[in-house]
């Protein structure tokens, strides 16, 4: 049976985390969301968030945007590789709705699962 939970090993919690992803990523962008993602030894796939105040202002905004990336993440988790995924939003990311948002994810992590078999 496949676990769809999202416990705390699954998260970049560091800025280390962080930085590792941002030295060597592959890119998959849409004009309001990038994902840069970079294998890991782990094992198993990791996600950390960005979201600035710059870019979305208003903070039930943000949350709505963490939410469902946060929730796509935690269901598709087992269909991607063994990654570390860091999420950047830009301006315009607001406007979309839930469905838009959920949409642009699922053609990200597609190209990224493309990517990571290709390479």
């Amino acid at each position: 049976m496949v676990m769809l939970a999202f416990p705390r090993e699954l998260r970049l919690l560091t800025p280390r985390h962080f930085d590792y992803v941002f030295q060597q990523p592959q890119r998959a962008s849409s004009p309001e969301i990038t994902i840069l993602g970079r294998l890991n030894e782990l094992g198993y796939r990791r996600i950390g968030l960005t979201i600035a105040k710059k870019n979305v202002k208003r903070a039930h905004e943000r949350n709505r945007i963490k939410r469902l990336m946060r929730e796509y993440f935690r269901l598709h988790q087992h269909e991607l590789p063994s990654m570390d995924f860091v999420i950047l939003v830009r301006k315009g990311v607001a406007d979309l709705d839930n469905q838009e948002i959920t949409e642009t994810l699922g053609k990200l992590w597609r190209r990224h699962c493309r990517l990571a078999r290709g390479s």
